[in-house]
């Protein structure tokens, strides 16, 4: 079994920034793929980025430019860097580790953007 939780959230003025971290603990192998994702309120949860094992990153378009995912030396340990933030990216955030078998997920952290 594998423990995901997420900190860092938290209420920012547009423009601010925020790192959220997940930190994994139990019987921990590096995930195929380590990934955020948020949901806003009313909405479907998207996904925001993503590492892959062997280090590449994806982003949503929404993002791009100003989310940064990366990861600590261990492999245990997923951020966000966010930076100029804007209303639109207020949501729940979640990370996930996909492994080959199961996935595994956070509890969610909120971060809120105000105009």
């Amino acid at each position: 079994q594998v423990q995901l939780v997420e900190s860092g959230g938290g209420l920012v003025q547009a423009g601010g920034s925020l790192r959220l971290s997940c930190a994994a603990s139990g019987n921990i192998f590096t995930p195929i793929r380590m990934a955020w994702y948020r949901q806003a309120p009313g909405g479907q949860r998207e996904l925001v980025a993503f590492m892959f094992s062997g280090g590449s990153t994806n982003y949503a378009d929404s993002v791009k430019g100003r989310f940064t995912i990366s990861r600590d030396s261990t492999k245990k340990t997923v951020y966000l860097q966010m930076n100029s933030l804007k209303p639109e990216d207020t949501a729940v955030y979640y990370c996930s580790f996909v492994y080959a078998v199961n996935d595994y997920w956070g509890q969610g952290t909120q971060v809120t953007v105000s105009s």
